[in-house]
């Protein structure tokens, strides 16, 4: 019975196969038929092999292999959507199984190195900038998640719909005792010393919320409420010095309550994070970005009071109401005019600096209380952006009903309008307009307008994957600054700046009395790969304290060498203020050879034209002005111009170039008492083009006013010399030229004169013919003669430049400044 069983279910087994290999290869009915023809006579008539039976036996194999895979699959997807898409039963326990298998084949290769590479920049940035006061400094030795991956959907998961979206959740539960994260701390008084502070275990419990947008090309998460978090902490001494290894008093309450905060601002309901599932991957790293912000207006305010016992009317009394929107991204601030009523209206545009591939715009709405010096912070709002890696950029923010707004721009320059609601629902909506202005990527170039360029445009980040220390120089020039503002909104700002590069620290000078300094001075710095940030800090120097007017960052990667990177950089923290910055790489050897490269010939040719502006140094509110110039040891003067603050000279001055400073002091001449100091400047040359002009106003320094004019020119007269050999011998080359081609031009018509007079037999052409062919050989004779010369000429002039360059590099070289 059962053997007839068997062969029934076998049967029907082949004959369910052959019918599906029929209806996929519809040419089969007519192949088999003529396999057997084949094999037929092959097996009767002619034998020419035996593989024909074990070929058909292989194909029959791998196409039965095929099918019941196709069959599997098939099944598979059938449960996947009767469970997973039915809205209404909870899904049982069985069918999460498959997927923390799946989890936990691909976690230990795959998962985990990316989410480790991923989360420790996260928690080095968050652990270094909240720090107990127990702990001077912090450092991140090892991140490392284990070999655990977490569990999901223990109990099961099902769809729940929120506002019209639909949504899984899921039950998630981490619970690991291989993870290792070790940090080096550095205590502060009283312990003093270094501990290690190591996390070894962590407990996540919570459910999840799996949200899809934009047709399946992304995927929102997040967690339900806060999520029970654990973490199991160990301490020991470190290095060489002596901490008993029991635990820092508060350090593991801090660890828990700063990654718990992390959570609720990332990804707890109703903020959620973003999982992207482009159908292109360029395989693109991102790391910065230029943003375009508008705010556009607000609408829809409630019932809901504003100051006080003020209801939101639109005015207070016979005042209007007056509102205004702060944009911060990061550490960058900045704000709009003022706005009236119940629905103002502002179009304002920023700019906004992006440092990585994600961002959160937050828009936080102030009113000004008529009664009241103070602002009156009312609510907030906030979009994210993420790079995907087909090129474009997705933007999404909570909507009404804790709801979703998503949008995407498929290119870089396409503006993205998005109406998103105040956290509080009675304080209505705000308009803004996003434009993505462009992305920097890893490799140097830029995306732009639906393009990719190389980095040879201005750009505020950039980055390469190059390693520490590359061997190449960065030549930052801080140019000028604009708009620089002091808190006490005085209008006195005496403003310098500092930078700093790895352990490098640079300062500019102090402007005095400049909203809008100019600087021109450049710093040389040794390139640091790794992602390594030029931080900038700008104050305003004061006799009781130097006030910080602002800060920023650049990333210094992805310079090409050869170009210029010209970029106005917003200073963060503060409501205005840009810095120009000039950044450019070459390489260590083509800078120690400038730098060695031995006294040029030239000289430093300048004029003073005139001064503008000057302070009065005499009783009778003038000054007798005069200027004296100083290059290295040379000191030089100009006329005196009495009685006078905007004196004009019109002197030409002449410095043999050795690469010193160009310095000059403006003094106020007086017979009897000491000359008076109304002010000095410095004029930079040494990146001047040879024999090319530069004329600039230049304010002076230490005074509160005064600028003088001037024009430079560094001569050259090696170089000069050289191009007017180069015309010379380009003019005689042009004539050597025209007459070579003027003799071939006439060996040409003389030979096709030779072939008319053979063909019609005209002798005495013939020999007139000749005669032009002699005279034309002796033209050329003497064309050959003159290219011999000029060929000498030209191999004295090559050994005359040797011998120069052999003794100009035999003496000593100075460094020039």
């Amino acid at each position: 019975m059962v053997t007839k069983r068997l062969r029934k279910l076998y049967a029907k087994d082949a004959k369910k196969f052959l019918n599906h290999v029929i209806e996929d290869k519809p040419l089969l009915p007519f192949l088999i038929p003529l396999g057997f023809f084949a094999w037929a006579i092959e097996r009767w008539l002619v034998p020419f092999s035996n593989w024909v039976p074990l070929a058909f036996a292989v194909w029959a194999t791998i196409e039965y292999g095929r099918f019941h895979r196709q069959i599997l699959i098939e099944e598979l997807n059938g449960r996947w959507k009767q469970l997973i898409l039915n809205t209404t039963p909870i899904t049982p326990f069985e069918p999460c199984e498959w997927l923390n298998k799946l989890l936990l084949e691909v976690w230990p290769n795959y998962m985990e190195p990316k989410l480790s590479s991923r989360f420790s920049s996260i928690v080095e940035r968050r652990m270094k900038n909240r720090k107990p006061k127990l702990i001077e400094k912090l450092e991140l030795q090892e991140f490392s998640l284990g070999s655990c991956p977490p569990n999901l959907g223990r109990t099961g998961m099902h769809w729940i719909t929120s506002g019209d979206q639909k949504v899984l959740q899921l039950g998630f539960e981490w619970d690991s005792n291989e993870m290792s994260i070790m940090l080096m701390a550095k205590l502060a008084k009283p312990l003093m010393g270094t501990a290690r502070i190591v996390i070894n275990q962590i407990h996540i419990k919570g459910d999840l919320h799996l949200m899809p947008i934009l047709d399946g090309q992304a995927i929102l998460y997040s967690f339900e409420s806060t999520p029970e978090v654990r973490l199991g902490v160990a301490f020991g001494s470190g290095a060489s010095q002596t901490l008993p290894a029991t635990e820092l008093p508060g350090v593991s309450t801090w660890l828990v309550k700063l990654f718990t905060e992390t959570l609720v601002k990332t990804m707890v309901e109703p903020r959620r994070a973003c999982y992207s599932l482009p159908s292109v991957d360029l395989r693109k790293t991102a790391v910065g970005g230029v943003l375009s912000v508008t705010v556009i207006s607000a609408g829809k305010f409630g019932n809901n009071s504003l100051t006080g016992s003020n209801q939101l009317s639109g005015s207070f009394g016979n005042q209007v109401l007056q509102t205004f929107i702060e944009v911060e991204v990061g550490d960058l601030t900045r704000r709009t005019n003022f706005g009236q009523g119940l629905s103002p209206r502002w179009d304002s545009t920023f700019n906004m600096v992006l440092h990585g591939n994600t961002g959160i715009v937050r828009f936080h709405l102030y009113e000004q209380d008529p009664g009241n010096v103070k602002l009156n912070y009312l609510t907030s709002c906030e979009i994210k952006m993420k790079y995907v890696a087909d090129d474009s950029t997705m933007f999404w923010a909570i909507g009404r009903k804790s709801g979703v707004l998503a949008k995407q721009a498929e290119f870089c320059g396409k503006p993205v309008e998005m109406v998103v609601p105040f956290e509080e629902t009675n304080y209505g909506e705000l308009a803004v307009r996003l434009v993505l202005k462009e992305w920097q990527f890893s490799d140097g170039s830029i995306s732009l307008r639906n393009s990719v360029y190389s980095q040879s445009q201005p750009s505020i980040n950039g980055s390469s994957n190059l390693l520490s220390r590359t061997g190449r120089k960065l030549m930052v020039t801080v140019v000028e600054g604009r708009n620089l503002t002091t808190r006490d909104k005085s209008g006195k700002c005496d403003p310098y700046v500092k930078l700093q590069y790895g352990k490098a620290v640079h300062r500019t000078k102090t402007i005095s009395h400049a909203s809008n300094p100019v600087w021109n001075q450049m710093f040389d710095l040794d390139e640091i790969g790794g992602g390594e940030y030029l931080k900038i800090k700008c104050y305003s120097a004061d006799k009781f304290g130097d006030e910080n007017i602002g800060n920023a960052q650049v990333n210094m990667e992805g310079i090409e060498e050869g170009t210029c990177r010209d970029v106005w950089v917003p200073l963060e923290k503060v409501s205005s203020g840009e810095l120009r910055l000039q950044i450019e790489a070459v390489k260590s050897d083509d800078y120690e050879g400038y730098k060695n490269s031995p006294p040029r010939s030239g000289t430093i040719e300048l004029v003073l034209i005139e001064a503008r502006d000057l302070i009065a140094a005499d009783l009778r509110g003038t000054s007798d002005p005069y200027v004296r110039v100083q290059y290295g040891n040379m000191k030089k003067r100009t006329k005196v111009v009495h009685k006078t603050l905007n004196p004009q000279w019109n002197q030409t001055l002449e410095f043999p170039e050795t690469g010193d400073r160009l310095v000059l002091h403006v003094k106020d001449h007086n017979a009897l008492l000491p000359t008076y100091n109304i002010g000095d400047c410095v004029v930079e040359y040494e990146r001047l083009p040879p024999n090319q002009t530069v004329e600039k106003w230049i304010p002076l320094q230490g005074v509160k006013s005064g600028e003088i004019h001037v024009q430079v020119t560094r001569r050259v007269p090696e170089l000069q010399k050289k191009s007017e050999l180069h015309k010379k011998s380009s003019t005689a080359s042009n004539i050597s030229s025209s007459k070579a081609r003027k003799i071939s031009g006439q060996m040409r018509g003389i030979f096709s004169k030779f072939q008319g007079l053979v063909e019609d037999g005209d002798l005495e052409g013939l020999s007139l013919a000749l005669s032009e062919v002699e005279s034309v050989e002796d033209a050329q004779e003497e064309y050959m003669l003159q290219l011999e010369k000029e060929k000498t000429l030209l191999i004295n002039k090559i050994n005359e430049l040797g011998h120069e360059i052999s003794r100009t590099s035999s003496t000593p070289g100075k460094i020039p400044y």
